[in-house]
């Protein structure tokens, strides 16, 4: 009994977080009203490093390396290097949300999920049937949702369908930095990275103002304490302890936040052919993850 309660309380948690990160798309898109792009990004993601500092402090982070004999790699030069190919994945989503809704975004950059292990084919990572079957869905759905009757498709999608193969690079990057390093301090120094390579962009092309800034409070609030902050923290206390298969598919979940908060706060609606291309590309990324036989 007791040992059923604590499953409900991490899975409970982990929606949590699948509907904090979904949110978080509701966010971003609000906030480029009074922001720039790539502003946004940067404020919130400096932001959301400095909320990680007191946990970098006291927490020593993964020793896997130790245990298994990994090579270790300095904190610093592992966020680097996921704080990259974050600043591309982020960037892509973050300017892509101006041609395109929230739900549509959060359901485009939710096939990472089905990207990961065909990603993986390339460093010879074993996947199977289940991987196929979910990626034809979800490109079925990607098709339904994006692609018009005259074979058009948004500029937005375009960018966070681009986005959605560097998030998924970005998941490769940590799984194979993670044992190897700290890894609270290398998500702190890529969230340092990536803002500051943000905020330069931002310097560069975008009139930065503090009093927009400033009007962007809430947004940047959400989208650094909440969505990058204490979303990212409860995913790592969590996941460690979770059921692999629930945390895949609860945290595959944040798509559907996505779509339900674009509904109820930006008064973004879908049509019959979206609705079912949403649905498909959902199921799609379910079943990659709990597919018999799909290494976790």
């Amino acid at each position: 009994m007791g040992n059923s309660r604590y499953h409900m309380k991490t899975d409970l948690l982990l929606l949590l977080v699948a509907a904090i990160w979904g949110f978080g798309f509701v966010a971003q898109r609000a906030g480029l009203e009074y922001v720039g792009p790539y502003t946004f990004n940067g404020v919130r993601f400096i932001l959301g490093g400095c909320c990680l500092i007191p946990l970098s402090l006291f927490k020593q982070g993964s020793s896997t390396y130790s245990i298994l004999g990994y090579k270790k790699i300095a904190p610093l030069m592992a966020g680097s290097v996921a704080g990259l190919v974050l600043f591309a994945g982020a960037t892509l989503q973050q300017v892509g949300l101006q041609f395109t809704t929230a739900g549509k975004a959060g359901f485009i950059t939710g096939l990472y999920v089905v990207l990961v292990p065909v990603i993986g084919l390339i460093f010879r990572q074993r996947t199977t049937s289940g991987t196929w079957f979910g990626a034809i869905l979800a490109v079925i759905g990607l098709y339904l949702l994006s692609i018009q009757e005259n074979w058009q498709i948004a500029y937005g999608d375009v960018l966070e369908v681009i986005g959605a193969i560097f998030w998924a690079c970005h998941v490769l990057v940590l799984a194979y930095l993670s044992p190897r390093t700290n890894v609270i301090r290398l998500a702190m120094y890529q969230f340092f990275v990536c803002g500051s390579l943000s905020l330069g962009v931002g310097f560069v092309l975008e009139n930065i103002s503090l009093v927009h800034i400033i009007g962007a409070w809430l947004p940047i609030f959400y989208g650094g304490v909440i969505s990058v902050g204490t979303g990212y923290t409860l995913q790592v206390v969590v996941q460690k302890k979770a059921h692999p298969s629930h945390a895949a598919v609860l945290l595959s979940l944040e798509s559907a936040f996505a779509a339900l908060g674009g509904w109820l706060f930006l008064e973004e609606y879908l049509s019959l052919r979206a609705f079912t291309g949403c649905v498909l590309m959902l199921v799609g990324m379910i079943i990659s993850q709990l597919w018999p036989g799909q290494e976790k």
